[in-house]
């Protein structure tokens, strides 16, 4: 995508308030649903949109962790440790975003979204649950928190994608609890790397502000919405829209004959 041909305010505004509505109900920052419409709707360049992403799932994740954060659904010692390794990881994955070819990009990104559709099926939460915190824990969720900003960086996801099932899978959080921590953390992740991608020219920052203005309208209404959906059924949703995306980008790739 160039210069001449920036989208419209309305298609973005569209895109960014649908991204705001999946964020706040699943506990995302909507990179995962914004980067692959970036590419199929909107014409942008998988590297273009993995740092406008970035940079647009701020204003929803702040808006949409205040929503949990009011329902008591925040568990704020793990927004404190994934927040210390997620804003170093976020650095090197923007880094790297600059030098890994277009192609890997697309097909790594798939292949994340199959390994999170996976993952849905084997991670059901249950309400009450909690994090048993203590000094190791501590640690793990800052090695989540790097490993998380690195991709978040390298793809474009807000990270809740991976932190919302490592958080009720390995830790024992809640699904709304790791839906708000989820979004909480994303806020220094998003800052972090778009600072990073803003030096390598790799975000749009006008298609960026569009988006993640949209997004936070829609974001808490979202959230709210979470908490009288069921876990399972909620698991069951996310996987499916997420496989609808990954056959459009496959189909894609494919017809390219493997192009750019």
């Amino acid at each position: 995508m160039n210069q001449t041909s920036r989208p419209g305010i309305l298609p973005l505004a569209l895109l960014g308030a649908l991204t705001g509505m999946l964020s706040g109900l699943f506990g995302i920052g909507g990179g995962v649903i914004l980067v692959p419409m970036l590419v199929l709707l909107l014409g942008f360049q998988q590297r273009l949109a993995a740092g406008t992403s970035v940079a647009a799932i701020l204003p929803a994740a702040i808006v949409g962790g205040v929503t949990y954060a009011i329902q008591g659904h925040i568990d704020w010692i793990a927004v404190a440790a994934l927040a210390v390794g997620i804003v170093i990881g976020a650095q090197i994955g923007s880094y790297l975003l600059s030098r890994v070819p277009t192609l890997f990009l697309r097909w790594m990104f798939m292949a994340f979204l199959v390994g999170v559709i996976i993952s849905l099926w084997f991670v059901v939460a249950q309400r009450d649950d909690v994090i048993e915190m203590n000094v190791l824990v501590g640690a793990l969720l800052v090695v989540t928190g790097l490993v998380t900003g690195i991709l978040s960086g390298l793809l474009g996801v807000g990270g809740g994608v991976v932190v919302v099932p490592i958080l009720m899978f390995f830790f024992g959080a809640s699904d709304l609890v790791a839906k708000g921590t989820s979004l909480f953390v994303m806020i220094p992740g998003s800052i972090s790397g778009t600072i990073g991608n803003s030096r390598r020219r790799n975000v749009d920052l006008r298609a960026a502000a569009i988006l993640g203005i949209a997004a936070s309208l829609l974001s808490p209404v979202g959230a709210i919405i979470a908490t009288h959906i069921p876990p399972f059924w909620s698991n069951v949703a996310f996987s499916i829209l997420l496989a609808i995306i990954l056959v459009q980008m496959l189909v894609r790739t494919l017809r390219s004959g493997g192009k750019k």
